[in-house]
Order: structure tokens, then sequence, then C-alpha cells
């Protein structure tokens, strides 16, 4: 169990390093689309969220994990679908 943890550590730390030097390559004028696009990929895991949190076997804190990543998910989209709506507001004619 403790391997699996350690393992599993190490996969989450290696993902922050490529996330952060992936983001920092990004050029300003594409950000809002990309992140506009990146709301599926949020909705995918509110589903595997929602899946952990509901599980009927509680295992220590897997629901409040899972709860965690229902907000935090729900946080991204929202926010995601409203940074899309004023991009796209600024395009219409008045």
């Amino acid at each position: 169990m403790d391997g699996t943890i350690i393992i599993g550590l190490y996969i989450f730390v290696l993902a922050l390093f490529a996330g952060a030097e992936l983001i920092a390559k990004v050029p300003p004028t594409l950000h809002t689309p990309l992140m506009s696009g990146s709301n599926a990929i949020s909705g995918i895991a509110i589903l595997g969220a929602l899946v952990v949190a509901g599980e009927t076997i509680c295992i220590e804190g897997n629901s409040v994990i899972g709860l965690l990543a229902v907000v935090f998910a729900t946080i991204n989209v929202v926010g995601g679908y409203m940074v899309t709506d004023r991009m796209l507001q600024m395009f219409k004619k008045k």
C-alpha cells in the first residue's frame, strides 16, 4: 500500500511540473480559447468525482475527496463558461 501511495504522489508531482511548463508556454492570445475548450475535460472530472463521492462503501476520506473534487470541478466549469461568454460578447456587433 505504501508503494502505491508513493508512486501516485510521484506521478502527481511530475504532472504538476509538466502542467506548469505547458501553461507557461501558451501565448496570451490563445489562453482563453484553450481554457474554454478544457471545460469538457472538467465536465468529465465532475462525472468521475460524482462516482467517487457516491460510492456505497465509504473508505476513509473518499467521500470528502469526492465532494471536494465535485466542488472544484464545478467552479472550473462555471468559471470557464463565464470567461467564454465574456470573450464571445467582445465579437458581437453593437
